[in-house]
């Protein structure tokens, strides 16, 4: 069921539709705030609400004593292309480097542009408290004994399988294993189908976790080509696959990091009988399947499975709390397998945490958080896209992610993300240099930003001087643009 949108949202698109139509052009200047209320019936507070939002998406601009004005900047830029990636699997080595990155990402005073964390305000973290609160004092026999054997709660199990007739079908209670993240329930599956040496096809540009799990594993990486709106080439991986030799495929199909794409679903019914066919067991990823932009719900790949052959991973987060460390995998016919790998590997998940995430999930304050949440991060997505496009190099190719809220850059050929990176440091800056994306080292001209913060002033002045970094201009329109 659609959700009507909030007036001022509705203003807000309304106006965008006639900037992106060309009805107000490039410096027009809007309406006055007094003048929408009076003609749309509205609050000034919710007109001015719906321009703020213009503004933060990069659409208008305001000056003082005069008003808002379609920004000049505004424009429109090409999107990154899929590239050819290797034909032969190969080791993974890029976890020291990659833990230098994000740390370095952290330290006190660099702009938080690196690791995808969402913005604590963003989260429901009092009501999370609270239950913790009355979760502990109810149920004082969740921290008395603890168990490998009954490890999974039975009324988080049942909201799962709840929220699953959203995901293209009710799953049984039987297939789930509740995990401490979405990062051991992708490990635990991982462990169940594969041993050391197998290849695995992963997406290229693969999220950098998952090339780690593989090196920790001793496991190879195959990359499969993905366009950054559809994601993996099923084309690509039906010829990688022809011959055998791929122990299992990764991915992430709803909102992929970095990417942001979102395989449709005649794809997703492709790859889910490919890899069932020819006895590949499907590990997706789907952290970010209720962060989308669109209308509904995107189905992950398990929706289309028939063969039990998918095992659906997913946490929550990054939309309720990173530090729940609470996630769960839908294992298909590998239930059996991922349960003992979870026995012997760290047992059963904190059931205080389980218990304060099944009435979090009762009590459905999950879906209007859901709700407000998608639109915050579409928000600030837009805002960081129309930053970018102001301020870096000409002929800069950015993603248009359809979930989530990382953003994958791709600079001009001759730039080198990963050498640059020290000197944006120096500056209070990072990023995840591209090729930490690729086990092959491929997009060394890319980057990921995080978008998980609000476009603040702040946010906006840090794109600025790292547009600089690399050659952009200050945020004035280029020869070239567009």
């Amino acid at each position: 069921m659609s959700v009507e949108p909030l007036r001022y949202e509705k203003l807000a698109g309304e106006l965008a539709t006639m900037i992106s139509g060309g009805v107000l052009a490039q410096g027009d200047r809007l309406p006055s705030v007094r003048q929408l209320a009076q003609e749309r019936r509205l609050s000034v507070s919710t007109v001015v609400q719906a321009l703020r939002q213009l503004e933060g998406r990069g659409l208008v601009e305001a000056r003082p004593q005069s008003g808002y004005f379609v920004r000049p900047a505004a424009t429109v830029r090409s999107e990154p292309q899929a590239r050819s990636t290797p034909d032969a699997p190969m080791p993974v080595d890029i976890s020291e480097r990659l833990v230098h990155v994000l740390q370095a990402g952290a330290q006190p005073g660099v702009a938080p542009l690196s690791a995808a964390l969402p913005a604590n305000e963003l989260l429901p973290i009092a009501a999370l408290h609270r239950l913790y609160s009355g979760v502990a004092r109810r149920h004082p026999q969740l921290l008395e004994t603890g168990s490998h054997v009954h490890m999974d709660l039975p009324p988080l199990v049942r909201q799962l399988v709840r929220r699953s007739l959203s995901w293209g079908a009710p799953l049984p209670a039987e297939e789930f294993v509740i995990t401490n993240s979405c990062t051991e329930a992708l490990n635990l599956c991982l462990r169940a189908v594969t041993r050391p040496g197998d290849t695995v096809a992963v997406e290229s540009p693969a999220y950098y976790l998952m090339l780690q799990l593989l090196e920790t594993l001793g496991l190879k990486a195959l990359e499969i080509p993905c366009d950054p709106r559809t994601g993996m080439s099923i084309e690509a991986l039906e010829l990688a696959t022809r011959n055998g030799g791929v122990a299992a495929c990764l991915l992430v199909a709803n909102g992929s990091n970095p990417l942001g794409s979102l395989m449709p679903d005649d794809k997703k019914r492709r790859l889910a009988a490919l890899t069932a066919s020819r006895g590949i067991p499907v590990i997706e990823d789907d952290i970010y399947g209720d962060l989308y932009f669109g209308d509904s719900r995107p189905w992950p790949v398990k929706a289309f499975d028939s063969a039990g052959n998918v095992m659906l991973c997913a946490s929550f987060s990054k939309c309720l709390s990173p530090s729940l460390r609470i996630g769960f995998v839908a294992a298909g016919r590998h239930r059996a397998a991922v349960a003992l790998q979870k026995t012997i590997t760290s047992g059963g998940t904190n059931p205080l945490t389980q218990m304060v995430l099944a009435e979090y999930l009762e009590s459905g304050a999950i879906d209007r958080h859901l709700r407000h949440l998608r639109r915050t991060y579409r928000n600030q997505v837009d805002a960081m896209r129309a930053a970018v496009s102001r301020y870096f190099p000409a002929s800069t190719r950015i993603a248009q992610p359809q979930a989530g809220y990382v953003l994958w850059i791709e600079l001009p050929e001759h730039i080198d993300t990963t050498q640059m990176h020290a000197r944006a440091l120096r500056e209070g800056l990072s990023y995840v240099p591209g090729e930490l994306f690729s086990p092959s080292g491929m997009y060394r001209n890319c980057l990921r930003l995080n978008c998980g913060n609000p476009h603040t002033p702040e946010i906006d002045d840090a794109i600025r001087r790292l547009g600089r970094i690399f050659g952009g201009g200050e945020g004035t329109p280029q020869a070239g643009r567009g």
